[in-house]
């Protein structure tokens, strides 16, 4: 299993374990993760499962595809290390991955 955190807005960290070849949006509803909505179940449609990949761990996860890019356009607060969650599949390269939620969803 690979170790994922979850950080809140508050500061609140969140470790689960996420199976491999499912996703971190996965790992977050089965988790009961706050602020983690994927309206439209890991489709790529709504830019409800936006988080922020920690910077140390940004080239591990890799950039968006250009779907993702245009889907982004459409979440709350978009930086540079925003990442749609239903889109980065657990490996154990992530292992100990950090990646933080937004203060709401776009």
């Amino acid at each position: 299993m690979t170790k994922i955190t979850f950080v809140q807005q508050d500061g609140t960290r969140i470790e689960t374990e996420g199976q491999n070849g499912a996703t971190v949006m996965e790992t977050a509803i089965m988790n009961g993760i706050p602020g983690i909505v994927a309206e439209c179940g890991g489709a790529c449609t709504c830019a409800t499962c936006h988080v922020y990949v920690d910077d140390a761990r940004t080239e591990t996860v890799g950039a968006p595809s250009n779907m993702e890019e245009d889907m982004l356009d459409f979440a709350f607060d978009v930086k540079a290390s925003s990442r749609l969650s239903c889109q980065i599949k657990v490996k154990d390269e992530l292992d100990g991955l950090v990646v933080h939620v937004p203060s709401r969803q776009g």
